[in-house]
């Protein structure tokens, strides 16, 4: 089974539970990680998710690690571009890693949508 990792910025964690909520029967067919904020939110939508730290914490640093060690076969990180985040440093890294292991990475629903359906076929 495929592992994806679920982030969402707190602008846009109703957009993460509403995009699973409407892909379930997709997303269910995957392991889950999350953020921790984000894993609670997606817990709460009937999903068994395995939750990391919270981004600002350090969760964003730990899926990082995960894409280098290859146990992610994708990231749906909904961010938040009119925000201001104090761990961009990690944020940009997670992104910047992703790019460089050849990582399917959606950042708004329209992407996330094709991620998922890419990686269930």
């Amino acid at each position: 089974m495929k592992t994806i990792a679920l982030i969402a910025h707190d602008g846009k964690k109703a957009e993460m539970v509403g995009f699973v909520k409407d892909n379930i029967e997709l997303i269910k067919n995957f392991n889950l990680i999350a953020t921790g904020t984000t894993g609670h939110y997606i817990e709460q939508a009937g999903l068994k998710v395995t939750k990391m730290k919270s981004g600002p914490q350090g969760g964003d640093a730990q899926i990082a690690a995960m894409i280098v060690e290859d146990k992610i076969a994708g990231v749906v990180f909904l961010r938040d571009p009119l925000g201001l985040h104090p761990h961009e440093p990690d944020i940009f890294m997670l992104l910047r890693l992703a790019d460089v292991h050849n990582i399917p990475l959606a950042t708004n629903l329209a992407s996330a949508e094709i991620l998922i359906k890419g990686l269930a076929s």
